[in-house]
C-alpha cells in the first residue's frame, strides 16, 4: 500500500513540473538563434478590412475589441510566465497587430511591412513570404539572444508554417540558417 502511495506521488509531482518544462523549453528555445515566435493579432471582431480602409488611419481598420485588448494582455502575462519578459518584437503596420504588440509589454516595437497583411491581395503572398525568411535570417543573425516574436495575420502565418490559427494563438518556429520554416509548434492563446 505504501509503494502505490509513493508512486502515486512520484507521478503526481512529475506532471506538476511538466508547465515548468515547458517554459523553459520556449524561453531556451526563442533565445538559441534558431525559433521566432509568429502570433496572429488578439481578437479584431469582423473579417477582413472595411472597404476603403487606410494602413495610416486606425479608424479606417477593423481594430481589437474589449476582448482583444484583454486577450493580448493576457498572452503578454503568459509570456513573461514563461521566462519572456522582452523581446525584439516586431508588428505588422495593421493597428490591431500594433495594438497587440504593445499590449504584450516586452518592449519597443518595430514596424515591417513585410509582414503585414495580403488578405486583399493574395499574389503577393510568395513574394512576402520570402521576405519574411529574409526579415527572420537577419533578425536571427544579430546573436542578440533576444526573443524575436513578430505579430502578424493569419494569411502570412498559414503561407509560412501551413497552419491555420485563432486570434491570439502563437506560432514557435524552428528555422534553419536562410529564415526558412522547419518545423513548429503551435501555442494556443491563454485563456481567461
Amino acid at each position: 500500500m505504501r509503494f502505490n502511495h509513493v508512486f502515486a506521488s512520484a507521478i503526481l509531482l512529475l506532471f506538476s513540473l511538466l508547465p515548468l518544462a515547458a517554459s523553459a523549453n520556449l524561453a531556451n528555445d526563442l533565445s538559441d538563434g534558431q525559433h521566432v515566435l509568429l502570433m496572429r493579432h488578439a481578437d479584431a471582431p469582423g473579417y477582413g478590412d472595411p472597404i476603403g480602409y487606410q494602413i495610416d488611419q486606425c479608424s479606417s481598420q477593423r481594430n481589437l475589441g474589449d476582448y482583444g485588448k484583454k486577450q493580448a494582455v493576457l498572452i503578454g502575462e503568459w509570456l513573461k510566465k514563461q521566462g519572456i519578459t522582452s523581446a525584439d518584437l516586431i508588428s505588422s503596420p495593421w493597428c490591431r497587430c500594433i495594438d497587440t504588440a504593445k499590449l504584450l509589454d516586452k518592449g519597443p516595437i518595430q514596424i515591417s511591412t513585410v509582414i503585414g497583411s495580403f488578405f486583399d491581395d493574395m499574389s503577393l503572398e510568395k513574394q512576402q513570404t520570402k521576405q519574411l525568411e529574409q526579415l527572420i535570417q537577419m533578425k536571427l543573425s544579430d546573436n542578440n539572444k533576444a526573443p524575436v516574436i513578430l505579430v502578424t495575420h493569419h494569411v502570412n502565418i498559414q503561407a509560412y508554417t501551413g497552419k491555420v490559427v485563432n486570434v491570439g494563438d502563437m506560432v514557435l518556429v524552428k528555422v534553419n540558417k536562410n529564415g526558412q520554416h522547419l518545423s513548429h509548434q503551435i501555442y494556443p492563446s491563454p485563456k481567461p
